[in-house]
Parts: C-alpha cells; sequence; structure tokens
C-alpha cells in the first residue's frame, strides 16, 4: 500500500481508527512541549502524516529509521532509496525531501547573510546538509566577491560514486564569467570518509595555480563524509 489519497481522517459516523487518537495526542505534545521532546520515529511519523491521512505511520518511520540510521539519514537518503522501502510512495518521498530542501534553505541563506569567513561553521553546515549523504561524488563552487560575500553557489559537476571530473579552466572560467574574486570548492566523499585523496590533493593545487594566475584567491577546498568534514587548507595541502 502506498500513500493515501488526500482527505479527512475519518468519514462522519463511522469508528475513528485508533491511530487517530496517537496523532492528536503526538500534534499536541510537539505544540505543547516542542520539537525536543519527539523522540526521531515520532518527529518522522509527524512529517508523514501529510502524505498518508488514513494510516498508521508509526511502522513506516520505525523502518525508515532502521533502514537510515538516523533522522538525518533518513531526510538525506536518495530518492530511489526512499521508495524501495515498503509503503512509501511519492508523496511521502515528497514530505521527506521538502525537509531537507527547507534546511538547506535556511542555512544558505544565513551563509549569504554574513561574510563566509566569518561564518565558516555556516558554510560547514550548509554544505554538509547539502552534501553529505548525496550517493554520488558532487563538485560545488561557493563563489564569493571582494567582501567575502557569496555571489553563487553551483554545482559544477557530478560524477560516479567515488569521482567527479574537474578541469581548472572551467573554474576560472565560471569564476571569471561571475566577477568573483575568491572561490571555495566543495565535493563528498560518498564513502563517508572525508580523508582528501591524492587526486584531491593534486587537482585542488592545479586549481589554485590557474585562479593565481588571474588574481582569483582560492580559499579553501573541503571535503565532506558523514563522518565528517576535512579542509585542505586547514590540513596544509594547500
Amino acid at each position: 500500500m502506498g500513500d493515501a489519497q488526500a482527505g479527512g481522517e475519518g468519514d462522519e459516523g463511522a469508528a475513528k481508527p485508533g491511530y487517530l487518537g496517537h496523532r492528536q495526542r503526538l500534534r499536541a505534545r510537539f505544540l505543547e512541549a516542542g520539537p525536543a521532546a519527539l523522540p526521531d520515529y515520532e518527529l518522522l511519523e509527524l512529517i508523514l502524516f501529510q502524505a498518508k491521512p488514513r494510516q498508521d505511520t508509526k511502522p513506516l518511520a520505525k523502518a525508515l529509521l532502521a533502514r537510515f540510521g538516523s533522522f538525518a539519514g533518513v531526510i538525506g537518503a536518495d530518492i530511489p532509496a526512499l521508495l524501495a522501502v515498503p509503503e512509501m510512495g511519492e508523496a511521502s518521498v515528497v514530505a521527506l525531501k521538502a525537509i531537507q530542501a527547507g534546511v538547506e534553505r535556511v542555512l544558505q541563506h544565513e551563509v549569504r547573510a554574513a561574510p563566509v569567513l566569518s561564518s565558516w561553521d555556516r558554510v560547514v553546515d550548509y554544505c554538509r546538509a547539502a552534501m553529505a549523504r548525496a550517493p554520488i561524488e558532487q563538485f560545488r563552487l561557493l563563489f564569493l566577491d571582494r567582501k567575502n560575500a557569496l555571489i553563487a553557489d553551483e554545482v559544477q559537476q557530478t560524477g560516479t560514486i567515488d569521482h567527479a571530473p574537474v578541469y581548472p579552466r572551467e573554474v576560472v572560467k565560471r569564476a571569471l564569467e561571475l566577477g568573483a574574486s575568491a572561490i571555495i570548492m566543495v565535493h563528498n566523499h560518498p564513502s563517508g570518509d572525508p580523508t582528501p585523496s591524492r587526486a584531491d590533493v593534486d587537482m585542488t593545487r592545479a586549481v589554485q595555480a590557474a585562479c593565481a594566475t588571474l588574481g582569483i584567491d582560492l580559499h579553501d577546498h573541503l571535503v565532506i563524509g558523514r563522518s565528517g568534514h576535512a579542509s585542505l587548507k586547514g590540513l596544509g595541502l594547500m
């Protein structure tokens, strides 16, 4: 059984399913005590209520956590993986991915609101939210103006599970098109381990050299993984 059609939570005069009382109590607890009072599976239940108005969502919420390990793992899972879970349908997937999109939108706004180098933790949080659980490697560029404010945030390349091609001339070309004075490179390791590879270091130095010829600063190259992140600048590798 997939997602239910939208509608009310019971026909007038008919016996109400037992889960409706649970929903009411859960909503009341969320409003009165706040989200911190709810464990992960109950927070997922609340989200899934919107997609499944006539179904008990607790078993599905627990199945999602068992499959993906955490609330962050569930909302960060890719769409085919979510659809592979029994009882999941398109409406449920949209409900979950809308939460992820909302988180990314808020974090991106915070990054734009202040000079990037003075709000580094927000930059890292945003990149982790956007990329840490992506199933394939992505190469993202953050373009900055002379005051280190964010001009643009673009995924330039996507690749396989362990490789996304990067061309220094394309990085520099795009920076010039945007009038950027500096860039931050970011890519993810779908394996979960953010340790930079030899290829990561070599590519970073090639981009840094190409940028330097035109007076563009490469502030850093972040590698994002599920277990954390690595800064090539912080590691002394650029």
